[in-house]
């Protein structure tokens, strides 16, 4: 094989693509449909909930068009971080939206196979009290038994090397678990003989599908194809284009170095490429990338834990006299609050104000400071109970409406509520237990390759 084209349908499984931008990509004799199906970048809530990142009749729709099109063509279709979170929850119910599809399509004469990415918690408390974990960055709490015996569930990323395994095992449709976002793409080139290093490079780029093009949008596909010297990325639409400046400025994304991208067991380094335009004035053509294995081959966790419950209120203000004291007003508004349920400890709630218009989105760094004529206030409270943050939360909300301000021309109606009832009751709130590092054999250690046959593993 002297090339290897990888169609990317979309940036996350159910966010959507045109059908007909699809259908262009299938025109072009893909060798496989290779797709991001998870993230962190909304937080723990996802992971730790066991709830899934799109809807169901969204992933569906999406399946739908990639496992018919896939059989039809008899290429396979590999998903990466199914359900969002990659834990087992997310991935069974993927699962259970492929096999109706199987079903409803006459195809159950595929082969299913699933690569779980669960850690057990044991095993984690074993690997910390041996010294082979480490933070990641990230502020999250120090990683003691306790927190992580509080944890919901714990998944790995994983490498190319257990979806390599998958793919010699003559899987049609690959369901992963949490896996590194490019390693689904880097798998394929692996095993039809290609670079690793432009494997990883190209699935960097393919997994948020036409985002790298002009216009960029994760809602597009995208074709890869990976050649000897490097590979080429073009967009499936005819309104998209990809210059050699989106290409390289899409390298860029989502890293904490200009260069240096750390995966499972690997690190891309990607000092040396050059971007090129190609005559289609569609494509650019990209080489020079280089990979080092690390060692020991690190995989990077993640975990979350329930810590409290949330209420919050949208309202919005347009009095100029508010506006110009809102802070003010809302410091009084909640020591009033404090002071009414001084009989309850601080310690088991919290009061937040996040005022859109003014410093809503960058808090304390936002430079500019020029008032505006409305505002738009999210006011939310995080307790230990439900009933706890809902009943603080409803004194909030009534002190602000009626709270006396010098000036104030109105006693009621200085807050106007968009939604009725105004106070919504959120449910749990998350933080990440865990997010580090841990050593492991190899890339195949701790992510176990199994068919699964309507129901369940074998």
């Amino acid at each position: 094989m002297k090339e290897l084209r990888l169609l990317s349908p979309c940036g996350i499984l159910g966010y959507g693509f045109p059908e007909s931008s699809f259908l262009n990509g299938m025109a072009m004799n893909p060798d496989a449909i290779v797709v991001d199906a998870g993230s962190t970048d909304a937080g723990p809530h996802k992971l730790g909930a066991g709830v899934a990142i799109v809807s169901r009749r969204a992933c569906k729709k999406d399946l739908e068009i990639m496992i018919t099109n896939g059989a039809r063509a008899k290429i396979p279709v590999v998903i990466g971080s199914a359900g969002g979170a990659g834990g087992r929850v997310h991935v069974e119910w993927t699962l259970s939206i492929i096999e109706e599809i199987l079903k409803e399509h006459e195809l159950r004469h595929l082969k299913l196979t699933v690569i779980w990415a669960d850690i057990e918690k044991e095993v984690v408390k074993q690997r910390l009290s041996e010294g082979k974990i480490d933070p990641l960055g990230l502020t999250v709490g120090e990683l003691t038994p306790e927190r992580i015996e509080k944890t919901t569930g714990i998944v790995a990323q994983m490498g190319h090397e257990p979806i390599v395994r998958a793919l010699e095992q003559g899987a049609d449709i690959i369901v992963c678990g949490r896996a590194y976002d490019p390693s689904p793409f880097a798998a394929v080139a692996v095993f039809h003989g290609f670079d690793l290093a432009y494997g990883y490079h190209a699935g960097k780029i393919l997994e948020c599908a036409a985002l790298c093009a002009q216009p960029g949008t994760t809602k597009d596909c995208m074709l890869g194809v990976i050649r000897e010297d490097g590979f080429i990325v073009t967009p499936l639409s005819k309104d998209r284009v990809c210059t050699k400046t989106s290409v390289a400025a899409h390298t860029f994304y989502e890293k904490d170095h200009p260069y240096l991208l750390h995966g499972p067991g690997i690190v891309l380094n990607l000092e040396h490429c050059t971007f090129t335009e190609l005559e289609d004035g569609r494509s650019v053509f990209v080489t020079g990338s280089r990979i080092e294995k690390t060692n020991p081959y690190r995989i990077k966790l993640e975990g979350a834990m329930p810590v409290a419950f949330r209420t919050f209120v949208v309202a919005g203000i347009r009095d100029p006299l508010l506006i110009g004291r809102l802070e003010e007003v809302q410091d009084k508004v909640k020591a009033q609050v404090r002071d009414y349920y001084s009989d309850v400890n601080e310690s088991e709630y919290q009061i937040n104000f996040i005022n859109y218009g003014i410093n809503g989105v960058m808090g304390e760094m936002e430079p500019c400071r020029d008032l505006p004529h409305e505002v738009g206030v999210v006011f939310e409270v995080i307790a230990k109970t439900q009933e706890l943050a809902d009943t603080i939360c409803s004194t909030v909300r009534s002190t602000f409406l009626h709270y006396g301000y010098e000036g104030r021309k109105s006693t009621a109606g200085n807050l106007a509520f968009p939604f009725a009832p105004s106070d919504v009751p959120f449910g749990r709130v998350y933080e990440f237990s865990l997010y580090h590092l841990m050593d492991v054999r190899d890339g195949e250690e701790m992510f176990p390759v199994e068919e699964w046959k309507g129901g369940g593993a074998q």
